[in-house]
């Protein structure tokens, strides 16, 4: 039956790849002709500055790695972030949300009025939109993740005030 499954989607495929290529042949597809003026976009590893968290939005030592940006009409954006161990994040929130993916070290997650929870690499981790939490490394080991969130009339971001000694502590 898996064999016959097989078969019978690619059936579907050539058909529709011939549709394709008939409505090609009639002018029928848009840009016809044409060259395309869509391109593909490729940041090279090292080609974007690294940058520093601002003391404003973290402790300790935190280093920003862009990866893109969001182009219209995407709304996403993502960064590796490195936190040297005990570094973190200030409370904060996300209008869309946000979701961390650890690739490397251990650290902490925490939203308000939850427990601090430990992650490791391969991790993901999703922030509901607008809900108040931080991240960041454990006082002994540091922590790399992938940050994703979507743009909301151009912001990515609320940064609230410091997360202190006590909350940090676990």
């Amino acid at each position: 039956m898996h064999l016959t499954r097989r078969r019978f989607l690619g059936t579907i495929a050539s058909g529709l790849a011939s549709s394709a290529m008939l409505r090609a042949r009639e002018g029928a597809l848009p840009n016809q002709g044409q060259e395309s003026i869509m391109e593909i976009q490729i940041k090279r590893a090292g080609s974007q500055p690294s940058s520093t968290g601002p003391a404003d939005w973290f402790t300790g030592a935190v280093r920003i790695d862009p990866l893109f940006q969001a182009n219209d009409p995407a709304r996403a954006a993502g960064a590796s972030v490195t936190f040297e161990p005990g570094a973190r994040t200030a409370w904060h929130t996300h209008p869309l949300g946000q979701t961390l993916i650890v690739t490397a070290g251990v650290g902490w997650v925490q939203r308000e009025g939850g427990p601090v929870e430990e992650v490791r690499p391969g991790d993901v981790v999703w922030f509901p939109p607008e809900l108040k939490h931080w991240h960041g490394a454990t006082p002994t080991t540091a922590m790399t993740h992938i940050a994703i969130q979507e743009q909301l009339n151009g912001k990515v971001v609320d940064w609230m005030e410091q997360v202190t000694d006590q909350q940090y502590r676990r």
